[in-house]
């Protein structure tokens, strides 16, 4: 399959202009990953961006507890391979130090929790810009964010109250205590991370591609079945052949049915599809602004 190379070796510079640009504007920065391939499409660049030296931050994972099996296999043989250092947030122990409170009922998740752990362990490392692999067209409110995000001493966003970026030229000061989320792939497109992964042939989890597993069907969104999740008495299990477009904690990660066995085969799901790759997250459907509100109180 032939791609725009052009448009994607474009995308590619300038995020690792932007990548580059935290590495010299900021003291001690950190990339947070997922597992997802937004994350892995940014530690790919970063590391092209550093190379041969090794990445000059580490990678920080909020680990929820209730991730895919997966996803933390693939984590772990990805920082084996590059030799980057990880540093993994944990919910659970959050919740068994009383620092927060579980979600009781069918619809719990941990996925809101992560924020407060994702802002203590900023704190903890001192961290003053953590890098992101949000992209604008995921959803209206990571639409208004600029490369550079500010953050206020308590980690927050205030989506008003934005720094101009003119000429691509990034404000990077802030006041002791103060950090910066950095979005490097803002401007690429879902389509765009497909094709260049095909292209640089990056590894990825097979999460993504289709394959059969247990699911139940919940307000017309098919999740993994799992015991994390309650199920109601309705709620039957099938087998069904899903891949996840995107990867969180299982308790809000929609799968969908699909054929796509290969990237080649994503790819002509992507670019004909009319949903949204969001549009199977169960978390973004707690209230009409609920990505907006999460991201005010620190989320990624």
């Amino acid at each position: 399959m032939r791609y725009h190379l052009n448009h994607l070796k474009e995308l590619e510079s300038e995020s690792i202009f932007v990548i580059r640009e935290v590495a010299a504007q900021f003291e001690n920065p950190v990339l947070m990953f997922s597992g997802g391939k937004d994350s892995i499409l940014m530690t790919y660049l970063a590391v092209k961006a550093f190379y041969p030296a090794k990445l000059p931050f580490p990678l920080l994972h909020i680990d929820t507890g209730h991730n895919f099996p997966e996803t933390i296999k693939f984590r772990d043989d990805l920082i084996k391979k590059i030799g980057a250092r990880l540093i993994v947030g944990s919910v659970q122990a959050a919740i068994d130090k009383g620092m927060l409170r579980e979600e009781k009922g069918f619809n719990a998740s941990r996925n809101g929790l992560q924020t407060a752990v994702l802002l203590d362990e900023l704190e903890k490392g001192k961290f003053d810009a953590a890098l992101g692999g949000a992209r604008r067209d995921e959803e209206k409110a990571r639409a208004k964010e600029r490369f550079f995000s500010h953050r206020d001493e308590f980690g927050q966003w205030d989506p008003k109250n934005q720094r101009p970026e003119l000429w691509n030229l990034f404000n990077g000061k802030k006041q002791y205590g103060e950090h910066f989320r950095v979005f490097p792939i803002s401007n690429w497109t879902e389509l765009d991370v497909w094709q260049y992964l095909a292209m640089e042939n990056v590894e990825l989890p097979n999460l993504y591609f289709a394959h059969t597993r247990k699911v139940f069907n919940r307000d017309g969104i098919y999740l993994a079945d799992t015991d994390y999740i309650m199920k109601r008495p309705h709620e039957d299990v099938l087998d069904l052949k899903v891949r996840c477009r995107t990867i969180g904690d299982m308790t809000c990660t929609g799968v969908w049915p699909s054929e796509a066995e290969t990237i080649e085969d994503i790819i002509d799901e992507v670019a004909s599809t009319r949903i949204t790759e969001r549009g199977g997250r169960a978390d973004d459907k707690r209230s009409e602004t609920a990505m907006e509100d999460r991201k005010k109180k620190g989320y990624f």
